[in-house]
């Protein structure tokens, strides 16, 4: 593995102030895989005045969409042409089977490409009329970035992540500081030689390594940043929000999520298992919005749990990197210990513990952990209404579909939802009915880039993807200009 021991500031890559690191660790084998600059206030500081300097000063604001989009696409091919290298340290970094860092990466290229599309329509749709009742006037309404923006982003899908924030933030103008997750900081890293490579002016995009309250709390609360994006936890997205609101900053938010997914009784049993697994196996669980509550219809809710467990016993448990794993380990220690300790206590809360939650006996090193599945979970327990965000389903059943939209919206989160029947009609009338930012029909977990991404209630605040998370890094400024020769008149007759 490469050293990681400096920063990425105005272009260069700099010793941290303090000339501090960290260690991030693989959690497949809890090897030590890196030593990574720590940054800390000052280094923060030195990032930000960076960003705040190429807005104000810098080319990349007054460059055409056309030119910004050429650097985007140059970057989004950077990251194809690494794709396997960059998966592979997805892998090591985070934990997740290879296959899907393959995917994930690939999609990373994508947002930038899709973003430096939208780039270039700026050029034409940045400005347009505003029909007013007064003929002595005309007005416009004109899209401009919002200046330095600051992203904090999550471990699940470090790249990816990153991508969802850096591509639309230097697609509409902005300048950005980037402070990835402590525990996968790696893949940003390389990011930024990428964005360098391909030409991005210096101070555009910048990358802050380091601990939370050492790199992230600094850069939500610095006065120089306008606008911050954050995706993590609903504690500290509370934090973000607190932070930004002394400066009154444009906040946007995407944080937990504790999605149902309903089965209707002429679903395809199948089917709904395979996407249920898809749902909440999926990077091991580590999914904002997992379907992690399932409500099956009781003619077929027995069938569907003996033919979960069943699949779920087959699945492959292991390092990332080795053929057929379709389940990694946990991120870390710390992780481990808390979905474990949400397992046992869904075991004294009622429900049925139907397979899981040990440590896979051929695995004796890294975090991983058993898929778990549990039946008959009750509706006030803890394991049902809160995020566990570990490979562990909760299923219950039910009779009608009052009665599944009524539990299923019966939680504070508001991110994912999905619905499976072969009656489109009811399909259509359920997904209009449950409170979710995002609701999938027949099946559950598909991303697209074009598509508008985030939650309801305490899942967030806004949205990312689509023209949507370019919106987020665009103000409205309106143009009105007095167009007639006579003059007002109001004071002077």
């Amino acid at each position: 593995m490469k050293t990681y021991a400096r920063l990425f500031i105005d272009g260069r890559w700099v010793v941290p102030a303090k000339s501090g690191t960290f260690e991030t660790i693989d959690p497949s084998s809890e090897q030590v895989i890196a030593d990574v600059a720590a940054a800390t206030a000052e280094d923060v500081d030195l990032a930000v005045k960076a960003a705040r300097k190429a807005f104000d000063e810098g080319p990349w604001p007054r460059m055409s969409g056309a030119e910004r989009a050429a650097v985007l696409r140059r970057i989004g091919k950077g990251i194809r042409e690494r794709l396997q290298e960059l998966a592979e340290i997805e892998v090591r970094d985070n934990g997740k089977p290879l296959p899907e860092a393959l995917w994930d990466v690939g999609d990373a290229a994508g947002c930038f490409e899709f973003y430096a599309s939208l780039a270039e329509q700026l050029d034409e749709s940045a400005e347009a009329p505003v029909n007013l009742p007064d003929d002595r006037f005309s007005s416009i309404a004109r899209k401009e970035p919002v200046g330095v923006a600051g992203a904090i982003i999550p471990w699940n899908f470090p790249l990816l992540m990153a991508a969802w924030k850096v591509a639309p933030a230097l697609a509409a103008g902005c300048t950005m500081v980037l402070k990835p997750s402590e525990l996968t900081p790696l893949s940003a890293l390389e990011l930024a030689d990428i964005a360098a490579a391909a030409e991005l002016p210096a101070g555009a995009l910048n990358v802050l390594t380091g601990l939370g309250k050492d790199a992230g709390a600094p850069l939500a609360e610095h006065p120089l940043v306008d606008k911050l994006a954050f995706t993590g936890s609903v504690p500290t997205g509370s934090r973000i929000m607190q932070a930004a609101a002394r400066d009154i900053k444009n906040v946007s938010l995407e944080l937990g999520g504790k999605s149902p997914f309903i089965v209707f009784d002429d679903s395809d049993v199948d089917a709904a298992v395979e996407w249920i697994m898809f749902g909440i196996f999926w990077n091991q669980g580590e999914v904002c919005s997992a379907t992690s509550r399932v409500l099956v219809q009781r003619k077929i809710y027995e069938q569907v749990l003996e033919r979960l467990k069943e699949q779920t016993q087959k699945l492959t448990i292991g390092n990332g990197l080795q053929e057929g794993v379709l389940l990694g380990p946990l991120i870390s220690k710390g992780h481990f210990q808390k979905v474990h300790e949400a397992v046992k206590r869904g075991a004294t809360e009622g429900a049925r513990l139907l397979v899981g939650g040990s440590r896979p006996a051929h695995l004796d090193k890294g975090y991983f952990m058993e898929p778990v599945v549990f039946a008959d979970v009750p509706l006030d327990s803890w394991i049902w209404n809160e995020e566990i965000f570990g490979p562990v389903v909760c299923i219950r059943p039910f009779d009608d579909e009052a009665e599944a939209v009524r539990e299923a919206n019966d939680t504070r989160f508001g991110l994912g939802a999905a619905v499976m029947s072969r009656d489109n009609a009811r399909c259509d009338r359920v997904a209009r009915a449950l409170r979710a930012g995002i609701v999938w029909v027949n099946c559950s977990q598909p991303t697209f880039t074009e598509a508008p991404w985030g939650g309801y209630k305490q899942s967030g605040i806004g949205r990312e993807l689509g023209e949507w998370g370019l919106n987020n890094y665009l103000e409205t400024k309106q143009i009105t200009r007095y167009d007639s020769d006579k003059p007002w008149g109001w004071y002077i007759k």
